[in-house]
């Protein structure tokens, strides 16, 4: 959690994003994070995306760890941490997605949301960190 606020922080007044990676158990255990680079051109204080390529990097990297990639963070400067419309409409289901609200470049609320099978609500999601 406190790498996910330095990130926020650091990053503010635009997003930042990153990896969370850790065994495909049950229940999810996020065992280390990966930062990844904002990649979207416009309106960063509002949108997140992460590079293709960056994504195969991740997977490349813990091929043969025991790691999985378990989901995403980001940030929402100074908005709750609630997924947007924008970040359902990119989500995929089975990842988890962590959101830091960050006000005034101070770490707010941290939630941990999943996208439902039917890709059309987000529902509370709980996550361990190792």
């Amino acid at each position: 959690m406190e790498a996910i606020e330095a990130h926020a922080r650091e990053t503010y007044p635009e997003e930042c994003c990153g990896f969370l990676l850790g065994p495909a158990t049950v229940p999810r255990k996020v065992a280390a994070l990966r930062r990844a680079t904002n990649a979207v051109e416009t309106n960063r204080e509002r949108r997140y995306v992460i590079d293709p390529l960056a994504f195969l990097a991740v997977e490349k990297e813990i091929t043969g760890t025991g790691q999985e990639i378990l989901g995403f963070y980001h940030s929402h400067p100074n908005h709750p941490a609630e997924p947007s419309e924008f970040d359902r409409s990119h989500a995929w289901p089975w990842y988890s997605y962590v959101i830091q609200s960050i006000v005034d470049r101070k770490p707010a609320d941290l939630r941990a949301w999943l996208l439902d099978g039917d890709a059309s609500v987000f529902r509370p999601d709980a996550l361990t960190v190792e």
